[in-house]
């Protein structure tokens, strides 16, 4: 299966509702009923009429984004250091150090490190740092930009 492709700010949206406790199940019933006066609630900067129309132009894309995962078409520094909190619960010089050339020695939990492959844009490297390790159920990685 192709790897669904959604913006950054398709990302955001999503991830900041489900950190908010929104389930993959009621993002879609508050899609389907175009009810997103509560969405607005949870963060009024957001515009989530981008979220319904992306529901609206195919709604099995978009319901494998939410199940599947996704790929972030173009992801920034900023964007990726935002997701990993979002997403991962992984803040900048706490749990990963960054440099100019993007984030090292970030420890990311093996069942969710495929998640955080997924996600990366074709601009971005992640390598393993398999020497530095020795609890499988962490995979301390490294991710690059290109």
């Amino acid at each position: 299966m192709e790897n669904n492709k959604i913006s950054l700010m398709d990302a955001y949206m999503i991830e900041t509702l489900r950190s908010s406790g929104i389930s993959n199940e009621e993002m879609v019933v508050l899609l389907e009923k175009k009810d997103i006066s509560d969405l607005k609630r949870i963060n009024k900067k957001f515009d989530f009429n981008n979220l319904l129309n992306l529901y609206e132009q195919d709604k099995d894309t978009f319901k494998s984004v939410l199940q599947d995962g996704y790929t972030v078409k173009f992801l920034t520094m900023n964007g990726l250091k935002n997701l990993l909190q979002m997403k991962f619960d992984k803040v900048a010089e706490k749990d990963y150090e960054i440099s100019e050339t993007g984030i090292h020695r970030l420890e990311i939990e093996t069942q969710k490190f495929p998640a955080l492959q997924q996600l990366l844009s074709i601009n971005w490297l992640i390598e393993e740092q398999t020497d530095t390790n020795i609890d499988p159920s962490i995979k301390i990685v490294n991710i690059q930009i290109v």
